[in-house]
This record gives C-alpha cells, sequence and structure tokens, in this order.
C-alpha cells in the first residue's frame, strides 16, 4: 500500500512540474522586451519622462545599458525579441 501511496506522489510531482514549465513558457513568449529610454543619437540614457508625449526621447529595446549608454539592442521593438525557452529569437541591431 506504501508503494501505490509513494507512486501516486511522484506523478503529481510530474504534473505539476510540466504545469510549471508550460506556464513559464507560454509567459516568457508573450512577454515584451526589456525597455529604457534613450537619446537616438548619443545613446544616452534618459529620463522616461523624455519618452513620453513631446519629449526627446526614444525607447531602446532590448540590450543593456553601461556607464549611462544603451548597447546589444535596438530602437525598433520589433528587431529585439525576447526569446525563451520554445521561442524563435529575432536578431537585435543598432
Amino acid at each position: 500500500m506504501a508503494a501505490t501511496r509513494q507512486r501516486r506522489l511522484r506523478s503529481s510531482t510530474v504534473v505539476l512540474g510540466s504545469m510549471g514549465v508550460l506556464a513559464v513558457t507560454i509567459t516568457s513568449c508573450g512577454s515584451d522586451p526589456d525597455k529604457r529610454c534613450a537619446d537616438r543619437t548619443t545613446r544616452q540614457t534618459l529620463p522616461s519622462s523624455e519618452c513620453e508625449s513631446g519629449g526627446s526621447g526614444s525607447y531602446y529595446y532590448g540590450g543593456s545599458s553601461s556607464k549611462g549608454k544603451v548597447d546589444g539592442g535596438s530602437f525598433d521593438k520589433s528587431a529585439v525579441d525576447r526569446g525563451g525557452f520554445g521561442c524563435s529569437a529575432g536578431s537585435g541591431g543598432g
């Protein structure tokens, strides 16, 4: 009887673990890439208020920010894809 109970417990763990992996996969495919506000010419990071209606900045998607400058992403959101497990990764550009 203990063996049957232990087998059921293992099966439940496998099912729950699989559901967690599926949930992470679905959410990572649909997530937007990280975005930062930056100047298109100098690539200097700016306050987010500069990217809102009428500001001088533009959103920079993906990549990273180092020493106040963005790099490794793109100002074109469609050129950057977060990728993830089961998703096709797009190419970043500058």
